[in-house]
């Protein structure tokens, strides 16, 4: 699991990470950017503890592929913070599946998103999230 990943609970996953030196600008704000990656992190835990690492995906022929990322800024991250991201399912379709996510620090609201994946296989060719996957990112709280 990622860093400060803990196991799901109520159809919410928490990871924590925390902001590097690396991530940020001279002023100590984290960059844009790293927001996304934020919520990759998330979402990877996310699988990881429902049983599909990305890894074990990839060996199967399932790759997933962002279509679609939404992010809503609010405050900045700034080095040092610690950063926990809740993730959570919002929609799952045949072959793609879209994750939420808000970002927090103590009890500052950071950013909010989403990203849409579609279930591709090794050829790149899209193709239905296996069954086994689908039923569990349904229990854990996709409608």
């Amino acid at each position: 699991m990622a860093e400060g990943a803990r196991r799901p609970a109520a159809g919410i996953h928490r990871t924590r990470v925390r902001v590097r030196y690396a991530e940020t600008d001279r002023q100590g704000i984290a960059y844009h950017a790293h927001y996304l990656v934020w919520m990759e992190v998330g979402r990877t835990a996310l699988l990881e503890s429902l049983g599909f690492p990305y890894r074990r995906l990839e060996e199967e022929g399932l790759v997933f592929s962002v279509v679609e990322i939404h992010c809503r800024y609010a405050e900045p991250a700034r080095y040092d913070d610690e950063v926990e991201i809740e993730t959570l399912v919002g929609e799952l379709r045949s072959r793609s599946v879209v994750f939420r996510y808000e970002l927090t620090a103590g009890k500052r609201c950071l950013a909010t998103g989403e990203t849409r994946l579609l279930a591709m296989g090794a050829d790149r060719r899209p193709r239905r999230i296996p069954e086994a996957l689908r039923g569990a990112l349904q229990r854990f709280g996709a409608g």
